[in-house]
């Protein structure tokens, strides 16, 4: 008698465990747009990223290429529906001088780029390079200028090179340089890491000097303004935020930075694709905390901003971890891995709940560095399981954003716990829905039951993204390992929606 009270008390608990994934979507509380360009990218002038990543040059015969950017990429690029590329950096955007990289190749005088593995480059990918291939992607460029060691003139003289129509040096020195009509850049990164490898400045100083800078950035094209960047805090330093939110006149700044990687130790940062339980929870700890995050940088921009005027934007996230074995520590080529979408879902998820303030992001780095979406070796191309999530997700693009609440059971790890379900949902033009859905929990599966407030959904279909191990990746033996399959976990009956989340896994359905 005893055995069998047990047996019913434990069932009563898992069913109780199953209740606690409840969710209510509050569409008819929607207010915000999800702005597409949180869905942002990222590449410098690091290890393979630029030279053999996205550019192998013209007279390259065995990678077929366009103006030598590798079609390959430049065809799963479109297909993810990038919104917006960030260059030349990072770090090296405070080392990179812009005329360098401009008129004949064979003219151009090399650089070493110190930040990363100590290599020469040849300035052969410069200014029209990267510009014609964000015009051939379909993307909005994203310049990040030199605070760090160059000056004001230079960078003024930047803005005017590639945005200004008319007569001017540096108009007329594009034209002599082949480009008749300006680019018309709206994007611009006021420096980089100031508080770093950016110049290791103070908050106080870096914003009298994002003042001077901001000051002559003259809006060439009278047909838009720019949108002007400052660099902003390192993860949780909040006091970087208050200094820049009070100091910088709001009629002069567009815009503020957040960096924030999800790194288990600094010192030891574990391996990318053999990593333990232990490893992956304490990564999703630091991937979940940007919520916190975001919502206490909000918080002091609220105090000086309460318009919300000023966006945040994260332009550095993703996992970071050791290099793969063998390969130049410098050039942080790491694997992807069912983590790393995870990851990437989980915090995509976060940029929709704060879409009001958070209205630009940018994922490090988009080939062959950090959390990268492509890999490349040779002729030979490979997409990763974070780009496969982002190409997922891409339907939240422009889409309004549909308020959530969510109850749900914890992934248990020792004695920490973490929420097992993440969560969001947009309506696009159409009056589609599309919801998100994310399973932190690598070890069980979880049933959640959504209510459709304000949504008169009549039929459900999706993909899922999952594999049978967290570690399991692609490579270029196995190049489609892990990739998106057809869902049909998920049951509507009237207003509400039940799904079964298979552990480790990344959802995206469509309700119609």
């Amino acid at each position: 008698m005893k055995k069998i009270i047990t047996l019913v008390a434990l069932a009563c608990l898992s069913l109780q465990g199953i209740a606690q994934n409840e969710v209510t979507i509050n569409a008819d509380q929607a207010k915000h747009q999800i702005n597409k360009h949180i869905y942002g990218h990222f590449a410098e002038h690091l290890g393979a990223c630029i030279y053999g990543g996205l550019y192998v040059g013209e007279s390259n015969t065995k990678i077929p290429h366009v103006n030598g950017v590798r079609k390959d990429v430049i065809e799963a690029l479109k297909k993810m529906k990038i919104p917006n590329l960030r260059w030349p950096g990072g770090c090296f955007a405070d080392t990179y001088h812009w005329k360098d990289g401009i008129g004949p190749k064979a003219q151009r005088p090399s650089i070493v780029n110190a930040w990363w593995g100590g290599v020469t480059e040849d300035n052969s990918f410069g200014t029209h390079d990267f510009l014609n291939m964000c015009k051939e992607l379909g993307t909005e460029p994203y310049l990040a200028g030199n605070v760090g060691s160059g000056t004001v003139k230079e960078l003024a003289d930047w803005v005017q090179y590639v945005n200004h129509n008319g007569v001017s040096p540096m108009a007329n020195l594009r034209k002599e340089n082949g480009a008749e009509k300006a680019w018309g850049v709206k994007y611009w990164g006021v420096g980089n890491e100031a508080w770093g490898c950016g110049g290791n400045m103070r908050a106080e100083y870096y914003a009298n000097i994002y003042r001077q800078y901001a000051t002559f950035m003259t809006n060439w094209d009278n047909d838009s303004k720019l949108f002007r960047i400052a660099s902003g805090a390192n993860s949780n330093d909040f006091n970087w935020t208050e200094v820049l939110m009070r100091d910088i006149p709001h009629n002069m700044l567009e815009g503020i930075a957040l960096h924030h990687y999800s790194v288990i130790d600094w010192g030891k940062k574990g391996p990318a694709a053999t990593f333990t339980e232990e490893q992956y929870f304490k990564t999703m700890q630091q991937a979940l905390f940007m919520d916190e995050l975001i919502q206490k940088h909000t918080d002091i921009m609220d105090k000086y901003d309460p318009k919300k005027k000023v966006a945040l934007v994260v332009d550095e996230w993703g996992g970071w971890y050791e290099v793969e074995p063998n390969t130049n520590p410098g050039f942080l080529y790491q694997q992807n891995t069912m983590r790393d979408a995870i990851l990437a879902g989980a915090t995509l998820n976060i940029f929709h709940k704060h879409a009001e303030r958070v209205r630009m992001a940018n994922l490090a780095q988009v080939v062959n560095v950090l959390q990268a979406v492509v890999l490349t070796n040779g002729e030979k191309m490979i997409l990763t399981p974070t780009y496969h999530v982002l190409e997922m997700y891409n339907v939240h693009q422009d889409a309004t954003n549909l308020p959530i609440e969510i109850k749900t059971n914890s992934y248990t790890y020792g004695t920490e716990k973490l929420p097992a379900v993440s969560v969001s949902a947009s309506k696009d033009k159409a009056g589609v829905v599309h919801i998100s859905l994310t399973n932190v929990d690598i070890n069980k599966a979880q049933e959640v039951s959504i209510n459709l407030k304000g949504i008169a959904g009549k039929s459900v279909t999706g993909r899922v993204l999952t594999s049978a191990k967290v570690q399991d990746h692609n490579t270029f033996d196995q190049p489609e390992k892990v990739k998106p399959t057809v869902f049909s976990g998920a049951t509507l009956t009237g207003s509400t929606l039940k799904v079964k989340l298979p552990a480790t896994s990344v959802v995206v359905l469509e309700l119609k």
